[in-house]
């Protein structure tokens, strides 16, 4: 059995339990491939019983791998999703960072993530990717995430207007800071925080969140993910930005832009005893009453 390790950024502090996950694996015979970069902070402060095969890039890996464990917080295993692309190798986030919606498992787990590797215990939840097409090459190779997409206005200009078609008809003017485009997965991230709502997993659909909406009047909504966004843009200056997870890109006004789900998806590993409504629970502290 083989993995590979995405890493970010290193930390110190996370050397004890880095070292941890390593010497488990290698006790039980697990072969490690690591990101070249997270190798290059860490050769002299980790000890490995062989020196570990190195991955630059997504040519690097294949479907042989167990699965990508991912070292950070959700945004490192936002990472990873542009690594394994269509590949189908599983991703398991262990939180280093903070909030950790996608990187659910913390670093005390460590033990019982090599054992339900071994054992092969765990769960993959299956997650949609949302796509971006326009007329122009936007974010390379990987045009595809799996928060969310949003159009957003430069940090100077004033409010856009962002007329969005559903199919190419037409369902609102949005007169905003921006616009987000969220999966379900994405639904607990940078929506969540513009108030839209959360949506299960395996909901099949989209939520369009405005981003500081000038209308009050405006909300959120659901749309079944089978539709195709499209969307036009005015404002007083020539370019906004558009953002695919944690990636952007600054374009004109006059682009064209639509989203729709990617061909292919994700799946995410989560240990048995950990689901969704826990995650929820745990994260956003619900059910806790605060004034005891």
């Amino acid at each position: 059995m083989k993995v590979a390790i995405y890493c970010r950024v290193f930390e110190y502090d996370q050397r004890d339990d880095i070292q941890r996950l390593f010497s488990q694996l290698e006790l039980n015979q697990i072969s490690i491939t690591l990101y070249y970069g997270f190798y290059e902070q860490i050769r002299d402060l980790i000890q490995f019983s062989v020196v570990p095969k190195l991955f630059h890039s997504s040519s690097d890996l294949d479907e042989s791998f167990e699965c990508m464990i991912s070292l950070g917080g959700d945004g490192t295993l936002l990472d990873t999703v542009t690594l394994t692309r269509n590949k189908k190798i599983p991703l398991l986030g262990i939180n280093f960072g903070r909030l950790g919606f996608l990187a659910s498992i913390g670093r005390e787990e460590l033990e019982t993530v090599v054992a339900s590797l071994v054992k092969h215990t765990y769960v993959k939840d299956e997650r949609t990717l949302i796509h971006l097409d326009s007329n122009i090459p936007l974010f390379g190779e990987t045009p595809y995430g799996l928060n969310e997409f949003a159009i957003h206005k430069l940090d100077t200009s004033s409010m856009i207007k962002i007329h969005t078609y559903l199919n190419g008809e037409f369902l609102n003017s949005y007169w905003a800071d921006g616009l987000i485009v969220a999966t379900p997965t994405g639904s607990t991230g940078y929506s969540l925080s513009c108030n839209g709502p959360v949506v299960f997993p395996d909901s099949g659909s989209f939520v369009i969140t405005p981003v500081a909406p000038h209308n009050l009047n405006v909300r959120p909504i659901v749309v079944p993910d089978n539709n195709i966004i499209s969307f036009e843009v005015e404002g007083r200056t020539d370019s906004f930005m558009c953002t695919l997870d944690a990636r952007k890109e600054i374009v004109k006004k006059d682009i064209q832009l639509a989203v729709k789900k990617e061909a292919f998806g994700v799946n995410l590993v989560r240990l048995n005893e950990n689901n969704f409504l826990q995650t929820l629970r745990n994260k956003l502290s619900w059910g806790l009453d605060r004034r005891n």
